[in-house]
């Protein structure tokens, strides 16, 4: 009898420890959206957009401006999830040939999703937003030859385009320590600890840090273009609140 109802016991515990980590129904409706293009949802082992969208705290009539749309990956379950009460922002580099065309052609339809596109490391919002997102780009605010941008500058651009308490959310491609400009153009990954060093430097303060992408098995001397470990990177993400 008592092995039963450890037995029980322990089912339980798991099936509550399960729920605890379900995404919101929101998050997972937007996740199996039909209307999302085959070739993003074939890439959702490798992104893991559910963990990734609530770990962010997306939510229903929030207002988001995301950084660099990359063709849309992200966009049409950001719309999905703020609704007709909120708007996404896409903020496009126009110095990537076809960028903006590809983010354009994923918006269409989305009524509650508009573009800006500005010259590398700059961008207009026409109010205050609850939350800033950057994945797997914010790596290249360091690379020259997209343009030289003023890291200081740029995020206390994004600290005041923020209302109070907002978000700044960033995931990128973990590199080794001391990792320099020249090495962040050729690998594509920037310094976890570099990073917060930047952002925090801005006023945010780090409250947040997921590991849902962390893969031990890369080898961070690679670019992530690379064959071996493309879509295989590890990957940190790191939640960001302005006080």
């Amino acid at each position: 009898m008592k092995r039963l109802v450890f037995a029980a016991l322990v089912v339980a515990a798991v099936s509550s420890l399960a729920a605890a980590k379900a995404p919101p129904a929101y998050i997972a409706k937007a996740v199996a959206d039909p209307a999302r293009a085959a070739d993003d949802r074939a890439t959702d082992p490798l992104r893991d957009p559910a963990d990734t969208l609530a770990f962010a705290g997306i939510k229903p009539g929030m207002t988001v401006a995301e950084f660099f749309p990359g063709g849309g990956y992200f966009t049409r379950m950001l719309s999905d999830i703020v609704g007709p009460k909120g708007k996404v922002y896409g903020l496009e580099n126009a110095g990537w040939k076809g960028a903006a065309e590809a983010d354009q052609k994923a918006m269409t339809g989305l009524t509650n999703v508009a573009l800006d596109v500005e010259p590398f490391g700059q961008f207009k919002l026409p109010g205050k937003v609850d939350l800033v997102w950057i994945t797997q780009n914010y790596h290249d605010l360091h690379i020259a030859k997209y343009g030289v941008v003023d890291l200081a500058v740029f995020n206390r651009h994004v600290f005041d385009s923020l209302k109070p308490g907002g978000r700044y959310f960033i995931l990128d491609h973990q590199a080794n320590p001391g990792i320099t400009d020249e090495q962040i153009a050729v690998l594509h990954r920037i310094d976890k600890a570099r990073l917060v060093k930047e952002v925090t430097a801005a006023g945010f303060k780090l409250v947040k840090e997921g590991d849902f992408l962390h893969r031990p098995g890369d080898d961070h001397t690679k670019t992530i273009f690379d064959p071996a470990i493309r879509g295989h990177t590890d990957q940190y993400a790191l939640l960001f609140v302005k006080p």
